[in-house]
């Protein structure tokens, strides 16, 4: 592991443009009950909920400067991408079994690409403004050859082979390998069926980024620095969440300006990288993400779509972005595996771990590891912010938009607070409902409030 002994600068993340591109909104689907005319003209897009209308020009700055391209393309980007995750989740809902993956392109992310494995269904992914690919393998098969990958690597040495995940646009799962020899070798280990596989020969080598608002610095047992993830709370306990590997339960911690911060309440590493600190009384969780001093708002935690946007902050490098590569991807440092990160071309160096990992106002993760740096460039992991969530039973501060009284409370099974994972179903006001993206509920974001995250099913 490296490690970070010195004071670092802050940095910071969030918010986005507006100004959709033709072709990604879609209508109402055909899998589930058609919502009435007077709540299709109410109810809020994907772009509108997720608040890309707020990009702040800190953001859409780092965006031109990462992703190469103007500030109207950056714009136009963000919003094009809300409205794609809410169409890709409504196609995974009606192709069911046949649906393998979704992923944005182009400069603006105007383009949305679906897979399916049935041709029949190319018509349907068409009449929702994506382009059809058709494929051999769903979705499902290739994350249970993943799967079945990750089960072999708890009993096998994979410093040879340190990356593998579920590439939806190749429609493989791809193994990243010192020695091409170690890769077939896993995947004989695993019973992984080599048509659903990839190898790919790479001289990369993660580790983990060593060395209360996401990206601030903080540091561990009055030595070794990390950043911080996105405050949290937990009942009254206010907090964040950082990095497994930046500390054990048990570790103090002090803040940028060296004043006691906190304790680990919980840490795991590897296996997965995630943890969460309970600050005292003198430090209160904000909302925001540092970005060079100003405070940009987080108000939510939608997954990103492979080929999105993401941006990052950290203690050592501040804020750089670029896209989502994989998402559900196993990585082994040193110390062991980590599965279930989020891979990207996002640069970092040691002391940004724990730091926010952000797409447009919707907190992504914390930074876990990488390769490269900020000077030449390189490829990033971090570890999603929803298992955190739900694993520790926290919630994300957010701020936005005053949901206002809203319906009262109907009844049913949808809750405030809870982690959704697309395919989950809740009742709310006497209708069932079904996940479209993985989000942490929030007030204000009811089932027939948001169509972008949730459809009748």
């Amino acid at each position: 592991m490296l490690h970070r002994q010195t004071r670092a600068a802050c940095a910071a993340v969030v918010a986005t443009g507006a100004l959709v591109l033709t072709g990604l909104s879609g209508q109402a689907g055909a899998e589930a009950a058609a919502p009435t005319a007077q709540a299709r003209a109410s109810a809020p897009s994907a772009a509108r909920t997720l608040h890309t209308a707020d990009a702040s020009a800190a953001v859409l700055h780092a965006m031109q400067r990462d992703l190469g391209i103007d500030r109207q393309q950056a714009e136009h980007r963000l919003a094009n991408e809300a409205e794609a995750g809410a169409t890709a989740g409504r196609l995974r809902v009606s192709l069911g079994a046949d649906f393998a993956g979704a992923w944005v392109h182009g400069a603006d992310s105007a383009r949305l690409s679906v897979a399916t494995t049935d041709a029949a269904d190319t018509a349907a992914i068409r009449a929702r403004g994506a382009e059809a690919v058709v494929v051999r393998h769903s979705l499902a098969a290739l994350e249970s050859a993943k799967a079945r990958l990750d089960r072999a690597a708890t009993h096998r040495d994979t410093t040879d082979t340190p990356v593998w995940y579920v590439d939806v646009r190749t429609n493989t799962v791809v193994v990243q390998a010192l020695r091409p020899d170690a890769a077939r070798e896993l995947l004989s280990a695993a019973g992984v069926d080599r048509s659903l596989a990839k190898v790919v020969k790479s001289a990369e080598r993660p580790r983990p980024l060593y060395d209360l608002r996401g990206g601030d610095a903080y540091y561990i047992n009055g030595n070794t620095r990390c950043s911080i993830g996105f405050p949290v709370t937990r009942g009254t306990q206010q907090g964040f969440a950082s990095a497994g590997h930046c500390g054990q339960a048990g570790s103090t911690t002090t803040g940028a300006n060296q004043v006691a911060q906190g304790t680990f309440q919980a840490s795991i590493f590897p296996g997965n990288d995630m943890s969460w600190v309970a600050t005292d009384s003198s430090w209160t969780a904000t909302p925001y993400v540092n970005q060079n001093g100003q405070n940009l708002q987080v108000t939510g935690s939608t997954v990103a779509t492979v080929g999105s946007s993401v941006c990052r902050s950290g203690s050592t490098t501040g804020w750089h972005c670029g896209t989502v590569q994989q998402l559900n991807t196993s990585v082994t440092y040193q110390e062991g595996t980590v599965s279930g990160v989020t891979r990207t071309s996002v640069c970092a160096e040691p002391g940004d771990s724990g730091g926010s990992f952000i797409s447009g106002s919707q907190a992504q993760g914390v930074t876990s590891g990488g390769s490269g740096d900020c000077t030449s460039g390189g490829t990033t992991y971090f570890q999603p912010i929803n298992p955190i969530l739900a694993n520790y039973g926290l919630t994300l501060k957010t701020t936005g938009d005053d949901p206002g009284p809203g319906p009262g409370n109907p009844g049913g099974t949808w809750a405030a607070g809870t982690v959704y994972q697309p395919g989950d179903t809740v009742t709310y006001g006497g209708t069932t409902y079904r996940c479209l993206q993985g989000h942490q509920a929030q007030p204000g974001w009811e089932p027939p409030n948001v169509p972008a995250l949730w459809a009748q099913a």
